[in-house]
């Protein structure tokens, strides 16, 4: 039997079981709110317009990018009604970057010997990982997309409520900004603005203008001025040495102007010497930065030294710095029409150099359960995390507990999801599939319309109970379908499913699912 004319049959466009990834299932994108997120996802939220820390724990398939991108979709709604209080959305979820630009750092540092093996070079450069590095991610992240809305861009990934939604009245609310904080902006864009095409100088030169701070500084003319004097001091000697009679007049002119020439070009070469120590710093400190130390002192160079002071540079052992730093992000958002901030942490175990591993996913995220950078007033960090950590959590100290004060995070220890819980999801599901032109398109669908009448609710209930996550509760229904077309022929198509189908595959897939457990099969 076809499995096309089995979902014929019960009116279903496509078959609802199909996908294992949240990022790639339309199904989900189609799911009502209220049915495509986990009974604790009301928890897991919290307030959209005040932003608050979350920590959820699960097993892979229960549905932690679901969450993420629930929230995203919840996020991108509330922005769309709330003009004067938005919320600006960072999916931190690609820690690749991040962690090959460390791993890089520490290599050129001498950071492991060379007869060092690969697994020992990975563990020794993940051990380098600090929650200022994250902090510099995720701050990279946050002013590219601020940047982008300032300028009338668009590099972010294209996810529901990842890009900034831009107030109509954008040009206006820059140019009103005090100084200070387009200042703010400038130094932010210099040090983390990290356009994903296109040049950064170029860039950088738009936003200066769309700031209005201009990049002829006082520096620039010191420079100009030197270089204007010395070709002017050396054409005043060179007049009175061709010159047939001396003239005092001249000479005292020309070493007025050498004089005027070294006076500026001292005054220049300072400034220039002072943004190379303070870029080395920078550099020194922030391993995981993108920018290069010829464009961030190109950068710096075109704002005033007064734009400069009183910045709180993210220098080493100034640790306070970053916190600084996103709080006059926020102020700059805040002037923008955006109250908060909320940042989304996913796939901690699919980075290149994690590979799965706990311990190095402990190496990669232990840094950021500090309750500080938790706590953060006007950001809400969702920290969406593999079970495995779970397990290690329960292991650390008393001291590791104190510092990350986690009986003040809203903590999710794993996500559980019932029989009845799958049962109801699937059966959302089903109705999300149905035809348009079917006849029956006003009838709710039961998942028991797929299976035969000796299979009860209670039954498929206590089957997916075995399956225990949304995925492997889809596997199981798609196993059953395509098992129960394959075993039918075409003359005898049956539309419903028999008991004896859906036993021998609950079967199978408690079999797989005790098999993975014990670590003898894979996922």
């Amino acid at each position: 039997m076809n499995v096309e004319t089995f979902l014929a049959h019960h009116g279903l466009g496509e078959n609802p079981f199909t996908a294992e990834e949240a990022r790639h299932d339309p199904v989900f994108e189609r799911l009502p709110r209220d049915a495509a997120g986990h009974p604790d996802f009301p928890k897991i939220l919290g307030r959209i317009d005040r932003p608050s820390t979350a920590i959820v724990f699960g097993e892979k398939g229960s549905g932690k990018t679901a969450i993420r991108l629930l929230i995203g979709r919840l996020v991108a709604e509330h922005n769309q009604t709330h003009a004067d209080h938005r919320v600006l959305l960072v999916p931190y979820d690609d820690l690749n970057p991040l962690l090959d630009r460390i791993a890089t750092s520490n290599r050129h540092h001498g950071g492991h010997g060379p007869a060092e093996g690969d697994a020992a070079r990975i563990g020794r450069a993940l051990d380098h990982v600090r929650l200022q590095d994250h902090q510099d991610a995720i701050l990279s992240l946050a002013v590219t997309r601020l940047v982008d809305a300032i300028l009338g861009t668009s590099t972010a990934a294209g996810e529901p409520g990842e890009a900034m939604v831009v107030p109509e009245d954008i040009e206006r609310r820059v140019r009103q900004l005090p100084r200070q904080l387009r200042a703010d902006v400038a130094v932010l864009a210099a040090i983390y603005d990290a356009p994903r095409r296109g040049s950064a100088v170029q860039r950088w030169k738009a936003l200066l203008r769309a700031l209005r701070l201009g990049r002829f500084t006082p520096h620039f003319w010191a420079g100009l001025g030197a270089a204007v004097l010395a070709v002017l001091a050396g054409g005043m000697l060179l007049a009175d040495r061709l010159a047939a009679e001396h003239s005092v007049w001249l000479n005292l002119a020309g070493a007025l102007c050498a004089a005027g020439a070294i006076g500026l070009g001292i005054t220049w070469a300072l400034r220039w010497l002072n943004l190379w120590r303070l870029v080395g710093q920078l550099a020194a400190a922030a391993p995981a930065m993108e920018r290069s130390q010829a464009d961030l002192r190109r950068m710096l160079m075109d704002l005033r030294r007064e734009d400069l002071a009183g910045q709180p540079w993210p220098w080493k052992g100034n640790t306070d710095a970053r916190y600084q730093l996103t709080a006059r992000l926020l102020g700059v958002l805040d002037a923008l029409g955006y109250g908060g901030m909320m940042v989304l942490v996913d796939r901690i175990d699919e980075p290149t150099l994690v590979a799965g591993q706990p311990e190095r996913m402990m190496k990669v995220i232990w840094p950021m359960l500090d309750n500080k950078f938790l706590q953060q007033r006007g950001v809400g960090v969702k920290l969406l995390l593999p079970i495995e950590l779970r397990h290690a959590l329960l292991r650390q100290s008393p001291a590791f507990f104190q510092e990350a004060r986690l009986d003040k995070q809203c903590m999710i220890e794993r996500l559980n999801w019932s029989g009845t819980t799958l049962y109801d999801l699937c059966t959302h599901r089903l109705n999300v599939c149905r035809r348009k032109s079917d006849d029956r398109q006003g009838e709710a669908m039961s998942l028991t319309d797929l299976f035969e009448p000796e299979v009860s609710r209670q039954m498929l209930i206590d089957a997916l109970d075995q399956m225990q996550q949304p995925r492997d509760a889809f596997k199981f229904l798609y196993a059953a379908i395509q098992e129960h077309c394959r075993s039918i022929p075409e003359e005898q198509a049956s539309a419903r499913i028999p008991r004896a189908v859906m036993d021998s595959v609950r079967r199978q897939q408690a079999q797989r699912l005790n098999d993975l457990q014990r670590g003898i099969a894979p996922s």
